[in-house]
């Protein structure tokens, strides 16, 4: 298998290492996402890049950790789905809905049920949902922008998920008590 280096601020490219400098003074560390992105300075500029826009989306925080942790479920990240978990619990998010994203089990709020259902319709169809599952989606509270910024979501998980499981991203030590066991998908042949 292909070794991904996990860099420091002193092995970085030069384009990466105000970003992992950023992280240091954010985190308190430099999570190994980031070190691992840090080979190519374009995907770490994007991915950090990118987040800070979804986290302008018109969506409450409990929203967008649906929307990234029903993809991180589906697309078998370990890495990011222990990340989420910390950051969830960090921000607030209700210990109930933190662990149906985690077991793949229906939220009791329907709204953000339906929320749930639709980044999973919009995942596993490729972008492609059934008319019936916008419909429910609007049904339930939620407007053509939503749609949108769940597309925003899905997006920014293709990029930390597909890292994670071509580099094999070790957890970082402040994720450990939140790691996900179930296993990833097979990949095809």
């Amino acid at each position: 298998m292909t070794h991904f280096e996990h860099h420091t601020i002193e092995t970085a490219p030069e384009a990466a290492k105000p970003i992992l400098q950023a992280a240091l003074k954010g985190y308190g560390f430099v999570p190994n996402l980031y070190a691992t992105m840090a080979e190519a300075p374009t995907i770490l500029e994007g991915y950090m890049s990118l987040s800070d826009i979804f986290g302008k989306a018109d969506l409450s925080e409990t929203e967008r950790q649906i929307i990234l942790m029903t993809n991180n479920r589906l697309n078998g990240c370990k890495y990011c789905m222990a990340a989420h978990t910390t950051l969830s619990q960090m921000a607030g998010v209700k210990g109930d809905i933190i662990e149906a994203l985690r077991k793949n089990t229906p939220i009791a709020d329907a709204k953000l049920e339906a929320l749930r259902q639709f980044a999973i319709a919009i995942n596993e169809s490729r972008g492609w949902p059934s008319k019936a599952q916008l419909d429910a989606f609007m049904a339930a509270g939620y407007s053509r922008q939503t749609v949108l910024e769940v597309i925003l979501g899905t997006a920014l998980k293709i990029l930390s998920n597909y890292t994670n499981h071509v580099a094999d991203t070790a957890l970082d030590d402040a994720f450990k008590a939140n790691a996900w066991d179930i296993a990833p998908p097979v990949a095809a042949e």
